[in-house]
């Protein structure tokens, strides 16, 4: 019982922290994926940078629409990362319990992060593909969750699942660097004061921040040999669930052809060069470590509070269900 409630705990705080996250800098995800959605010829050029596209909203003013499509990211973010963090934190724990050991390596906290991340995006693909769709249509004319996910088959939903996958090596490296850094910090504290309990110590915010931030800046370092190929996948995945939205309109009864990641690459190539490659990747920089951090400054500061309320929940059902069998 204790492992589910660790876990809950971990996973209640964790997705908490990616609602904030996530609210807080989504009006530059929005850019950052509009930006990134639209593909051009040499001679044709609507957004020259990311701020073309926020200030495109102002002046429509379609300042609102940067959050078009929120409560769908919110909804996936949340559920991304509650399954993320019950899942790693179960099978940490678990790991713990077989082998004896009082903390995990760095191969052993990678592979059950990978794990974690991969079970994670099949559950949450469709969320993803919807939440591109939402967020790459017209300014003002963004479709609901459920006609967003209808357009299309199923397989369509999951169009870009085999990037996503791939996309999941990155953040895996990062929570293991993280978990890592956190222990090495928490044991050189818990030294400090002569205490050999692990629980009793949690990160500041601003120690959460920082550590949040490095980790995912290690993480795209020890990635740097295949980070021009995810950067290329990561556009190619926007473009994919993005396509339908830049038809401009034109759904004629002829049927579709589905477009592969050879399609989308070959499709950046031929009209914007080599240099399409690397759009938008700046801000996709700025806004996952932002985000990471972020996320996990959060995380840290509430999961201690977390772990009380529901171990008090788990009380009072506890007290409570005697009392309604013999009512």
């Amino acid at each position: 019982m204790g492992f589910v409630l660790d876990s809950l705990s971990e996973a209640t705080s964790g997705a908490i922290g990616a609602l904030v996250s996530t609210t807080v800098l989504y009006p530059l995800d929005t850019c950052k994926t509009k930006y990134q959605a639209e593909v051009r010829a040499h001679n044709q050029q609507k957004y020259r940078n990311i701020s073309d596209v926020f200030w495109e909203a102002i002046s429509n003013h379609q300042i609102l629409s940067l959050y078009q499509g929120l409560g769908t990211k919110n909804l996936q973010s949340f559920i991304n990362q509650f399954i993320y963090f019950y899942g790693y934190s179960f099978f940490k724990k678990l790991y713990l319990k077989k082998s004896g050991s009082k903390s995990i390596d760095t191969k052993a906290n990678l592979i059950l992060a990978a794990a974690a991340g991969a079970f994670t995006v099949v559950v949450t693909q469709p969320l993803d593909t919807a939440s591109s769709r939402m967020q790459t249509s017209e300014f003002g004319k963004s479709k609901g969750l459920w006609k967003s996910l209808s357009e299309g088959t199923w397989s369509d939903a999951f169009s870009a699942l085999d990037i996503s996958l791939l996309l999941t090596a990155n953040p895996s490296i990062q929570y293991t660097v993280f978990d890592q850094l956190k222990q090495r910090l928490l044991k050189g504290q818990r030294s400090k004061k002569n205490d050999t309990e692990p629980s009793s110590e949690a990160l500041s915010a601003l120690s959460a921040f920082v550590l949040g931030a490095v980790s995912k800046c290690v993480a795209t370092c020890l990635t740097y040999p295949a980070i021009r190929w995810i950067r290329n996948a990561d556009r190619c995945k926007v473009m994919i669930q993005a396509a339908e939205s830049n038809e401009d309109g034109t759904k004629e009864a002829q049927p579709k052809s589905r477009k592969s990641i050879s399609d989308a690459i070959l499709m950046i190539w031929e009209r914007e060069g080599p240099l399409g490659f690397f759009k938008g990747l700046p801000s996709q920089i700025l806004k996952t470590v932002l985000s990471s951090a972020l996320l996990l400054m959060v995380k840290e500061k509430i999961t201690k509070t977390t772990w009380v309320l529901m171990l008090a929940l788990q009380r009072f059902l506890l007290v409570a269900r005697p009392r309604l069998k013999s009512a």
